[in-house]
């Protein structure tokens, strides 16, 4: 197999003409029998199929990236071609937001076959233009605005096209503590691997990393620098630099950008996820394996890492080696974010004999995470309860909701509201959070209960009668998902990494 993905025994041997009393060249490499003894020889009853030998496409790029960890691609736009651009756009939310160019999904979709003809055409000649991306900014639960960049539908087809090709690759190179935004792994998945990690491992410091700003200030030299270990091919590093370098449009006036990928673009992710390989996960590795004496543990979901030590020393020693390395490649670390604290199975008796209280806590993907013991038997175990600020926030962002849904029937928000707490649920039902969706379940019924109490002066809507209101509306409380130790068991023994 070469770096094409191409069978290396399509090699043509070199022929010779078929003289009188010779066998044939032909008929020797397909390794039949001369000519002249076919003669007694009955006609095959069908004509014999060739074998398609010819590119395997993405399955081959895989095949090779794995087999070949150091090779570097040299052509990959090829595989960017109208059937994986259908098959991009199809995979597309169809009711997300539209950039600068104001085209809907459903806009696209009229006349498909010709738009993706033409962009085909204009990707590889070189005439296709990235346009800027639309700044919106969305409230942070702290009060802060978050820039989002949502990029032009043309785009984000082609983003998309292209992030298929890269994970043909890159999948095979990420290591197996990140979680994010990759095919087939999730944020439960992050939070059980964390689980388990710091229940089975000698774990007695954590170290929680915040990164400022992360997706705004990924530097585009060292980015691509980064791509070009694996991708050789020019006119692929030459499209993603036009997305990089196409700028964002706020409020219609476009200004440059020099660092950073848009937050809320489709290929921001897959970016980011290759920047942090090469400036924290391969470096973290090494820095494990070399400098490391006790356990060492780390979990990623895209710029959210945790890492836990056995040592505090060590810990302390890796953190400021990581602030220098991450300065390099001009990232930082959140100041007031970035913390280390004593946590695990022994922090509740070292910190009541110093006389410093309980361990304390730290947030990870939606949750606040606590040391604990079982019921059962008193063993430590790690407690989660849904990050009570977010929670606060949902619900003041659904109360707002509810005022602007007054005027509907009550089956309506019924309905509505079913869906709101099933997909909260959906998330947040894990062992342990009980409580927390309990209160959640409570709030939304009290919220409700104000809005229909709006809808007249003379309402005679009682507790009890919105206790009846729920119970036939609103999905039950139950935990949804497994204990974190089965789950990731369960993948272990299903040869996942």
């Amino acid at each position: 197999m070469n770096a094409f993905g191409k069978s290396d025994e399509f090699v043509v041997p070199s022929t010779q003409a078929n003289k009188a009393g010779s066998e044939p060249v032909a008929e020797s490499v397909e390794g039949r029998i001369s000519a002249k003894r076919n003669v007694s020889t009955p006609d095959p009853d069908r004509t014999p199929k060739r074998t398609n030998r010819g590119s395997l496409g993405l399955a081959g790029v895989r095949v090779t990236a794995r087999a070949q960890p150091g090779l570097k691609f040299t052509s990959l736009l090829h595989h960017v071609n109208v059937a994986l651009l259908r098959t991009a756009f199809f995979d597309l939310k169809k009711t997300a937001a539209v950039g600068i160019d104001e085209v809907t999904w459903y806009d696209y979709e009229q006349g498909l076959d010709d738009r993706l003809a033409d962009l085909h055409g204009r990707i590889h000649c070189g005439a296709y233009r990235a346009k800027p991306s639309k700044r919106i900014y969305l409230t942070k639960p702290d009060g802060r605005e978050r820039p989002i960049g949502i990029a032009a539908l043309e785009d984000k087809v082609v983003q998309k096209a292209v992030a298929v090709v890269l994970e043909c690759i890159y999948e095979h190179d990420f290591l197996g503590f990140s979680y994010g935004f990759r095919p087939g792994r999730s944020q439960h998945q992050a939070l059980d691997a964390l689980s388990v990690a710091l229940t089975s491992r000698k774990v007695n410091w954590i170290v929680d990393a915040d990164v400022a700003g992360f997706f705004d200030t990924i530097d585009h030299l060292w980015l691509i620098q980064f791509l070009e270990h694996r991708i050789g091919d020019q006119r692929l590093l030459r499209l993603i630099g036009k997305w990089l370098r196409a700028g964002v449009s706020d409020d219609g006036e476009w200004s440059e950008t020099t660092v950073g990928t848009p937050q809320g673009a489709v290929i921001s992710p897959l970016l980011g996820n290759v920047f942090l390989h090469y400036v924290l996960d391969l470096w973290i590795r090494w820095w494990r394996k070399q400098e490391g004496r006790g356990d060492v543990v780390v979990i990623r979901y895209a710029d959210d890492f945790v890492i836990g030590f056995e040592r505090k020393a060590e810990a302390e020693a890796c953190l400021d080696e990581l602030r220098a390395r991450f300065a390099k490649f001009g990232l930082k670390l959140h100041d007031t974010k970035t913390r280390l604290l004593e946590f695990g199975r022994h922090a509740t008796a070292r910190r009541t004999a110093r006389r410093e209280g309980g361990p304390e806590t730290f947030d990870f993907l939606g949750f606040t995470h606590r040391c604990g013991v079982t019921r059962s038997h008193g063993w430590f175990t790690i407690h989660r309860a849904s990050i009570a600020k977010r929670m606060r926030a949902k619900l003041a962002t659904l109360k707002e909701q509810l005022r602007k849904r007054l005027h509907l029937p009550i089956g309506a928000n019924g309905r509505w509201l079913r869906s709101v707490l099933q997909g909260w649920l959906n998330y947040h039902a894990v062992p342990g959070n009980m409580p927390r969706l309990q209160q959640f379940r409570q709030a939304l019924g009290r919220l409700w209960l104000q809005q229909l109490r709006r809808r007249s002066q003379r309402s005679n809507w009682t507790w009890e009668r919105m206790l009846q209101l729920m119970e036939r509306h609103l999905p039950p409380l139950r935990i949804l998902h497994p204990y974190p130790d089965k789950r990731f068991r369960a993948r272990l023994n299903a040869g996942a990494v």
